[in-house]
């Protein structure tokens, strides 16, 4: 069952949150990354992407970028940017966003529920990506992204969210992306032991967002518990940083495709090869976004379409009955071309949060031919995990993005 642990955060100085909290380091190039932190000099994202304190001649993974973020981080500290929790506690993170609100549970995960698939993934991981935050995390001695968890809703867990909610939280902003944040402690001793009461009765909680930083978390430990043989499990790096969420509140957008060139196809001829496997009907200008499974939208020289797979390739597999899977098996891969859209340069993908127009756009600049996707639900992420499987590249797109620099966990209480 699930060990969910509290623990003693570093955390914003009140007054000092809305100025600290950063997406997460990954959303940005460096260039972008330099931008916001020369607009805002206090925000986590220094931290985070420390080579944004040196100039292009330095690369982005050189020894002494970590070793600047280690640096910054307990330089902030000492002037005051952060405060320290007293005890282990647990803490409410809820974000605002759309006319809808998602409330996680902020604590701490074991390694060895990731190693035993207690914690489930259904991503892999790159080595490289994952070289990059093992050493930001061991040379910081803290893990300062939280991994994105989901779990089945419980009732219990709920109305303890429900209660806590009631008290004024001890953060509550709106960042200028528009995404209302607001966080709340718990540190009474009984909501702290129903809390990890309940999460030990739940049998399998999942990686929504996060899997590089979460992968390597898990190997931060795996490193210590090697240097430290009489390691008891109870250390702080044998857990890693984690905000849950009840699955019935969290969104799941599409995450869609553009592809450069139709393959040395006319329209013509693509449309007829599309027809093999999908129901083809022209919309117009109109943009259109698929409200149902097994449809998509298609936006081809100045046009929309509305296709909708075939009866005959529909499937009940959960890895292959995923609509990204029907596209790419039946469309992108044997017409457009396209073997592995992890590596091929032809295609491209857009998060749904950009919307219908960033399609058109891209269509009209630098790519041919755009799909709008059905977004992959829930149930199906944990569908596929639960049978030990992997989705295809970029098939989901969480938003909000959680928020680094709110919670700092501390691998070696001092």
């Amino acid at each position: 069952m699930a060990q969910i642990r509290p623990f003693a955060a570093y955390r914003p100085t009140p007054g000092m949150e809305a100025r600290i909290a950063a997406l997460p380091y990954d959303v940005y190039n460096r260039d972008e990354a330099a931008q916001v932190v020369q607009n805002n000099p206090d925000s986590f994202l220094a931290i985070d992407r420390a080579e944004t304190s040196f100039g292009p001649e330095v690369d982005t993974y050189a020894p002494e970028v970590y070793e600047k973020a280690a640096a910054l981080l307990h330089e902030r500290i000492s002037a005051g940017h952060f405060i320290k929790e007293k005890t282990p506690c647990f803490y409410l993170y809820e974000q605002i966003f759309s006319g809808r609100s998602q409330t996680g549970i902020v604590g701490c995960a074991s390694i060895d529920d990731y190693l035993n698939n207690i914690i489930k993934k259904h991503e892999n991981t790159r080595s490289d990506k994952e070289q990059d935050r093992i050493r930001h995390v061991d040379i910081c001695n803290m893990q300062t992204g939280p991994i994105f968890l989901a779990y089945r809703n419980n009732y219990t867990l709920r109305e303890i969210i429900a209660q806590a909610k009631q008290d004024p939280p001890v953060y509550d902003f709106t960042s200028e992306d528009g995404v209302g944040h607001r966080v709340w402690v718990i540190d009474a001793e009984e909501k702290i032991r129903l809390i990890g009461e309940n999460f030990d009765k739940i049998s399998s909680i999942y990686i929504a967002d996060g899997h590089h930083r979460c992968a390597s978390a898990v190997k931060v430990g795996l490193m210590r518990r090697e240097a430290h043989p009489d390691y008891t499990g109870q250390e702080e790096f044998n857990y890693f940083l984690s905000v849950l969420f009840p699955d019935k509140e969290l969104r799941i957008m599409d995450y869609n495709r553009v592809v450069k060139d139709l393959n040395g196809h006319s329209t013509k001829e693509f449309l007829e090869k599309i027809g093999q496997h999908f129901f083809v009907e022209e919309i117009g200008e109109k943009p259109f976004h698929p409200e149902c499974k097994g449809t998509f939208g298609m936006y081809l020289e100045g046009r929309w379409y509305h296709l909708t797979a075939r009866e005959e390739i529909l499937s009940d597999d959960p890895v292959e009955g995923l609509d990204v899977s029907l596209l790419q098996r039946y469309l992108l891969q044997p017409i457009l071309g396209i073997g592995d859209p992890k590596t091929d340069k032809r295609i491209d993908f857009v998060g749904g949060i950009r919307g219908l127009e960033e399609l058109e756009r891209r269509v009209h600049t630098d790519m041919k031919v755009a799909f709008a996707m059905y977004p992959t639900s829930i149930d199906e992420l944990f569908s596929v995990a639960d049978a030990g499987k992997l989705m295809p590249p970029k098939s989901t797109w969480f938003e909000p993005k959680l928020r680094s620099g709110f919670f700092l966990h501390d691998l070696e209480v001092r």
